[in-house]
Formats: C-alpha cells, sequence, structure tokens
C-alpha cells in the first residue's frame, strides 16, 4: 500500500507519522465500582452521588438519581471519583454496555461502571470522543456467555490512536462546538413542541377563538363523524420488505409524534389485502399494548400501505370532520388523558372499535377546523425543519469524527 508523505502504516490502518497506538490501560488506571447493601438503611440516601449504567449515554453528568453515605462509601466497594473521570458502562439493559460519559461532579459508582482515570499529557475530552466513535467495536469485545458484558481487563485492552497533546484539544474542541449546536437545536425544538402543545391546548377546545369565528361549538361522538364505522387490519405473515408488495404498517411503526416510522419496514403478501390499504383522509389508531391509542394520519408520500389487525382505521367525514384538525386532537392532552382512562378498565390495555367511535369531541364548524389545522399544521412544519436541521448537524458530526479521529484531516 502506498502511503502518503507524513503518514504511516499500522495495524489500525494509516495515520500520521506523530500520533500513536497505545492500549487505554497504558494512558489510564481502569477500576469498577460497587454497591453498599441495600440492607442497611444507613449508608444509603446520604450526600454522595452515586451512578448506575442507566445514567451513562454520551453525556456528561452533573447530578444523580441516587446517593449514598459516607458509611455506605466505606463499607462497600465504591469509590469517590472526581470531576472529569471517564466512565465506561460495563454491562446494563439494551445498548448500554460501552457507553461513555464524563462526570461532572465527583461521585462514586455501581459496579457495572468502569471508571478511566488519564495519565497526565492525555486530552479527557479526546479520549470520551475516541470511546464514542468506537462504540460498536467495543461492544464486541464483551465476554460471551448467559449476559455479554465487558470488565475492567476488556477495557484496558482497548487500541487508542492519538495524536500530540495540542492537536487532541483541538479535535476536542471541534467536536464540542457541534455537540454544542446539537443541543442548542434540541432546546429550540422542546420549545417549540411546548408551544405547540399550549396552542392546542387553547385551540382545540375553544378557549382561544380565532379571528372571524364565532359561534357555539358541538359536542359529538367520533362515530358520529365517520364515514362508515372503524375497521381492524389484516392479520397475515409479514415478508421481507420488497417494491413488489405493499409496505405493512404494524403497531410498533408509528412514532410518539404519529409518523410511520418503522425501523425494519416489511410488506404483506396476501389475496384479500387490497381492501386493507389506507386511502387519504384515513386514520389508524393502535387498539392494544403499550402503544395504545397512538394515531397516524396517512400520508400519500409514505406509500401504499396495509394496516395490521392490531390498528383500528376510521375515515372521517369531510362535511362534518377535517381529518387534519382529528390529527391534531389525537395528540392533546386532552385525548391522551382519555385513552388512559378507557384502556386501564381491564388487565391488559386495549380499546376496540366501538369504544374508538364513543370517543367525544369539541368540534367548530368546518371553517374553524380548516383554519386551526393550517396553523397547527404550520408549527408542525417549522418543528420538522428544526429536527431535520438537528439530524442533519448530528451526521456531520459522525463524519467529522471520522476524519478527525483517524488523522484523515489535521487541525494543527
Amino acid at each position: 500500500m502506498e502511503v502518503k508523505p507524513g503518514y504511516k502504516l499500522t495495524e489500525a490502518g494509516v495515520i500520521p507519522e506523530d500520533w500513536k497506538m497505545k492500549l487505554l490501560g497504558e494512558l489510564a488506571t481502569v477500576s469498577a465500582g460497587g454497591t453498599p447493601t441495600r440492607a442497611n438503611a444507613k449508608y444509603w440516601n446520604g450526600d454522595i452521588p452515586w451512578i448506575t449504567t442507566s445514567e451513562v449515554d454520551f453525556c456528561t453528568i452533573n447530578d444523580a438519581d441516587q446517593f449514598i453515605t459516607k458509611d455506605g462509601l466505606n463499607n462497600s466497594a465504591a469509590k469517590l471519583l472526581p470531576f472529569g473521570t471517564l466512565l465506561m458502562a460495563l454491562y446494563g439493559q439494551g445498548k448500554t454496555r460501552g457507553k461513555v460519559a464524563v462526570l461532572g461532579i465527583e461521585a462514586a459508582t455501581n459496579q457495572a461502571c468502569a471508571a478511566i482515570s488519564l495519565k497526565s499529557g492525555i486530552s479527557q475530552e479526546f479520549i470520551f470522543y475516541f470511546l464514542a466513535s468506537k462504540y460498536d467495536v467495543i461492544r464486541k469485545l464483551s465476554n460471551t456467555g448467559n449476559q455479554e458484558n465487558l470488565n475492567s481487563s476488556l477495557v484496558r485492552s482497548i487500541s487508542i490512536l492519538f495524536p500530540p497533546l495540542l492537536e487532541q484539544r483541538a479535535i476536542a474542541t471541534a467536536l464540542s462546538d457541534i455537540d454544542a449546536l446539537i443541543a442548542k437545536l434540541d432546546q429550540l425544538i422542546t420549545k417549540k413542541r411546548d408551544l405547540k402543545q399550549a396552542t392546542m391546548q387553547q385551540l382545540l377546545t375553544g378557549r382561544t377563538r380565532l379571528p372571524g369565528f364565532s359561534g357555539e361549538w358541538e359536542v359529538k361522538q367520533l362515530g358520529e363523524c365517520l364515514i362508515g364505522r372503524p375497521d381492524y387490519g389484516i392479520n397475515a405473515p409479514a415478508v421481507p420488505y420488497s417494491d413488489r408488495w405493499p409496505a405493512y404498517i404494524r403497531i410498533t411503526d408509528i412514532s410518539e409524534d404519529g409518523r410511520f416510522s418503522p425501523e425494519s419496514p416489511v410488506s404483506v403478501s396476501h389475496s384479500d389485502a387490497s381492501r386493507f390499504y389506507l386511502n387519504d383522509g384515513d386514520l389508524v389508531f393502535a387498539r392494544t399494548g403499550a402503544s395504545v391509542g397512538k394515531a397516524y394520519l396517512y400520508n400519500r408520500s409514505d406509500g401504499d400501505l396495509v394496516f395490521a389487525g392490531f390498528l383500528i382505521r376510521v375515515h372521517p367525514d369531510p362535511s362534518k370532520l377535517i381529518a387534519s384538525f382529528l390529527f391534531n386532537f389525537v395528540q392533546s392532552k386532552v385525548y391522551w388523558d382519555w385513552v388512559r382512562m378507557m384502556s386501564m378498565r381491564s388487565g391488559q390495555p386495549g380499546i376496540n372499535g366501538n369504544e374508538f367511535a364513543q370517543l367525544p369531541l369539541y368540534l367548530p364548524s368546518i371553517d374553524e377546523q380548516t383554519a386551526i389545522a393550517a396553523i397547527l399544521s404550520d408549527l408542525d412544519a417549522e418543528l420538522s425543519a428544526l429536527e431535520a436541521r438537528r439530524d442533519k448537524t448530528r451526521a456531520l458530526k459522525q463524519a467529522m469524527m471520522q476524519e478527525l479521529l483517524t488523522g484523515r484531516i489535521r487541525l494543527v
């Protein structure tokens, strides 16, 4: 392999000549924490923050969910760690294993957290970003067995590429700046969501009327405002996604904000599938399980969709109820209060078609429904634009990490 001037070939690939490759154990001491016995109340609810892996999530930890006392610290394997210590989750639920965080406070940890205390001449921020970029690689180092775990020895064996200290700091600053931008966008998105919720509370209940509208609102049930009755989806096996067959929208494919967002799209092949296609103006509701109540307003841009058996479809009568007005209503607190009341009347959360037909609605004229839906749609568009910008910035950060943390792009 030809190596351009200023670079060298290593077992990790081509890196700058002045970069080094060492094991993390050569750059830091690695230790695990401990848990005071729960049997002794004197060990708990003190003033020493005690961190568990649930709080280790590519972040700076400035607070804790649990606290221990000095006696608890002294009578367990827990250690008081200084501000700036790196933490890595050794094991935990789901995707926790391999995540890293930085302590922004003095704290102790449980035994599922590895504390990484770096030697002098190494930027803690640089190592944080480097370990974060190797998350998938680190997870594969896990022991095999009933539960895949990391341990202190495996953490010490992680290979680290690092430049001179000045460049470490420059890289960390560049990535920290883009993290700050992402955090700012997250804050704007939260504010925009709060604004939308407040606007919905006012407009969908008639507490605030739009200029030019007056007259009484009517109380109706959803079933009075539909063409036909609520109907159930098709129970058919999913097949690998293919353009030959329509996509299958399942109960798990509806996001919290009412979008069709499957993690792994599937199709359905069935001789009777055609009558289960969604059409313009259709809404589907999740009728059971943890997703009960989530709703999706069919969007033609999502392509041909067949709805699954745990979903209920309704088609609003446009002379009585605007579909986008109904969709906004089912994102509101009033609706979710009704869902909680209706779905928890038996052991298994669920609402059937007849019960959805009884959903109470407080309706203005069609013209006012249309105007309200338009305002809320504009807020949604602004929110979507912010989310798209945030997602693009996250993708840019990933690309920057790939270039900066391998020396392909030099900052100094």
